[in-house]
């Protein structure tokens, strides 16, 4: 199709400022972008349409935070976590030893299998993190085969300090030799900044290293206890923090002062029994808020956006919109993306047609398959 209208539309979401959405409308997409919305019916000739039925029409997830280089199974760790075993983040150590024992065609193919389980679950743009690989080879490898599946590649090589390493060696390598090698196949970097993995010291210099090669900074922080990390994201300028399951005032009041985006995984506490981060209270000071999935295989095993948007509303204290916007446009703010994760013209026609009359069924309907159809351009 060169040029089609979904017409028919019962409620359409755009995330327009003045109307961010619309009922009983019309889209018209040509070449790959959104070019038309109005009344339905009224749509200017197009080469094809399509009858929405009635449906809601939504802009495509964007899933800013995910890890899908791995190998290997957790599921025992889980099962222990739900019979009272606390979460730590030293089962990092175990999915790397399995990863680094795969192959590039175990690896690929295991990505794509995740990609196409988020893709009908109407996830359209999908972050792909490194940081299962921890040496200079194995961190290249895995951000060249994240660079096959999609444009947001992010360089974790600091996600934990590997075995047979001081902290202070391995950060010399991040910010050296590896972080040259992994730059060109890559868009960001990220640091696991949290007691057990990097200081706020350490992370200021790897982040750093990295924006002066040209990489965007994102920050884990905030997932184990209050982090001075959230704060090192905002005065770094990065794009997002993400968890921020513990946050103080003083964090709260510099996400809202700032272009950093506070990305919430709600996966990882259903997963972990950890307390659910507050959405409201960030909501309400005025911070930009995305959701994502952090796909991994050991925190937070979802591919899922619905779920975490009916966690979201359930237990972060959204709205069913504000976690619809958070789930879409949100997530394109924390990848600084305008291109995608709202449907007003100009913008990819990145599309999900739900088997719903409107977005709140994904939170009250949870665990319900509701994509109709998922519409994306030839890219």
């Amino acid at each position: 199709m060169t040029s089609y209208v979904i017409d028919n539309i019962g409620l359409l979401v755009t995330h327009e400022v003045d109307r961010p959405e619309r009922r009983d409308s019309a889209l018209v997409v040509d070449d790959g972008r959104v070019v038309w919305v109005g009344p339905a019916g009224t749509a200017p000739v197009v080469d094809e349409r399509i009858d929405a039925g009635g449906r809601c029409v939504i802009p495509g997830f964007v899933d800013s935070h995910s890890h899908l280089m791995f190998a290997g199974d957790r599921a025992d760790e889980f099962e222990a976590r739900m019979a009272g075993q606390p979460y730590a983040a030293g089962g990092i150590r175990r999915t790397v030893r399995l990863t680094r024992d795969a192959s590039d065609e175990q690896l690929l193919n295991n990505a794509r299998r995740l990609l196409a389980e988020m893709r009908a679950q109407g996830t359209t743009t999908v972050e792909i993190k490194s940081g299962y690989g921890l040496t200079v080879d194995d961190e290249v490898r895995a951000v060249r085969l994240a660079s096959i599946l999609t444009p947001e590649v992010t360089f974790l090589g600091a996600h934990v300090v590997p075995e047979g390493f001081t902290s202070e060696r391995y950060v010399d390598l991040v910010v050296g030799e590896m972080l040259a090698a992994c730059a060109p196949y890559s868009r960001w970097i990220d640091v696991f900044c949290e007691t057990g993995a990097f200081t706020v010291d350490e992370s200021r210099r790897i982040l750093t290293a990295g924006i002066a090669v040209g990489l965007g900074a994102r920050v884990h922080a905030g997932q184990l206890g209050e982090s001075e990390g959230v704060r090192l994201a905002v005065e770094l300028g990065a794009a997002s923090v993400d968890h921020c399951t513990f946050l103080s005032e003083a964090d709260i009041e510099a996400l809202a002062g700032s272009q950093t985006v506070a990305t919430l995984l709600p996966g990882v506490e259903f997963s972990t029994r950890q307390p659910w981060p507050d959405a409201r209270r960030l909501l309400d000071a005025g911070a930009t808020v995305a959701l994502a999935t952090d796909c991994n295989p050991g925190s937070s095993f979802t591919s899922s956006m619905p779920l975490c948007i009916a966690l979201a509303v359930r237990d972060l204290g959204m709205t069913s919109y504000e976690a619809v916007r958070a789930a879409t446009l949100g997530g394109a703010q924390a990848l600084r993306r305008d291109d995608i994760g709202h449907l007003t013209p100009g913008a990819a026609a990145d599309i999900v047609i739900l088997d719903a009359p409107t977005y709140v069924h994904l939170a009250y309907r949870p665990g319900v398959p509701l994509i109709h159809r998922v519409l994306t351009p030839a890219r």
